[in-house]
């Protein structure tokens, strides 16, 4: 082990954030100790990393105590289903995840005198009566809804975090995640970017849920890595937006779609899911002024790429 480099600990890094966190980590010069049980995650993401000397990969569910022989510098916290299909399917994992591996999680950022951040999210602002939405808005969230087993948990990972920080010192960054999209999601993910693409490739009817008015801002993978790292190399402790701020209706992304596919595929409608949020916006003036960050890639560009993932997985798939 190299006493000068920077150990830093990625839960849920084999997932779609996760596997391209410990790229940027890698090419920032630390070691990265990858932590996934492969729920959602997979190895396929972080294939290309197997052999670096710098990484390590141990299938590990991270609501079990963590031990992590020697130094840890920095722990980010990833682990959790994060699409609506993921978190139906494993509610309980869900909010053990959310609950019981953020404070697994926060005992070794404490014992090892680690930075810590959280992955969170907007829902934590559930289906929001104020927009765009800021860092200092409390949300408007269903607890008892089918969404509220991640909503909830993200929710209450941030106040566990914000304990550590006020009881033990604990250098805490809570990083609040808009929509992302890019290479390495799931064709499956059930999401509405990577459902459009893969019904769109395949020549299928493009499925909105909803009548397609709705909104939703979509950064792409390479920006959201950027603010991430930033915000963990920052002084913040309270939570800030990471997202893009170029807002757009579902209905528009699908003929985007429809459009840089070349398919033919027709949009159907199906009636929108329960608590499903109407608008979603960051404000990112935080995190301009604190981390000098905002999104770079364009969707056209950011599409094209994640259109070329896609073509390319469901091709093997075939």
């Amino acid at each position: 082990m190299d006493k000068t480099k920077q150990r830093t600990v990625v839960t849920g890094g084999a997932g779609f954030l996760g596997s391209h966190l410990c790229d940027r980590l890698l090419g920032e010069g630390h070691e990265v100790i990858c932590l996934d049980n492969l729920l959602t995650g997979s190895v396929d993401n972080i294939a290309h990393l197997i052999g670096n000397e710098d990484f390590h990969f141990y299938k590990f569910d991270v609501t079990n105590y963590i031990f992590i022989e020697g130094k840890v510098d920095s722990i980010l916290h990833f682990a959790s289903p994060a699409s609506p299909i993921d978190y139906l399917e494993h509610p309980i994992h869900t909010l053990k995840v959310g609950s019981l591996g953020t404070h697994k999680a926060l005992g070794l950022a404490k014992e090892k005198k680690a930075r810590f951040l959280l992955a969170s999210t907007s829902e934590v602002y559930g289906d929001p009566l104020i927009h765009p939405q800021k860092e200092d808005y409390w949300g408007n969230v269903n607890p008892v809804g089918p969404r509220g087993v991640y909503d909830e948990a993200k929710r209450f990972a941030e106040a566990i975090a914000m304990a550590y920080h006020r009881a033990h010192g604990l250098d805490t960054k809570i990083a609040r995640i808009f929509n992302t999209y890019g290479p390495r999601m799931r064709v499956k993910d059930g999401r509405a970017l990577p459902n459009f693409i893969a019904q769109a490739l395949r020549g299928e009817d493009v499925t909105i849920y909803g009548d397609g008015s709705q909104t939703r801002s979509f950064c792409f993978v390479s920006d959201l890595v950027d603010g991430i790292y930033r915000l963990l190399m920052s002084g913040e402790h309270y939570p800030v937006n990471i997202g893009n701020p170029n807002e757009v209706t579902i209905g528009e992304v699908a003929k985007e779609v429809i459009e840089m596919t070349g398919s033919k595929s027709k949009i159907v409608f199906e009636p929108l899911p329960v608590d499903d949020p109407k608008v979603r916006q960051p404000d990112i003036t935080l995190a301009r002024a604190k981390l000098g960050w905002e999104p770079k890639v364009g969707r056209k560009e950011g599409l094209k790429k994640t259109i070329e993932y896609f073509r390319k997985k469901l091709t093997e798939q075939s």
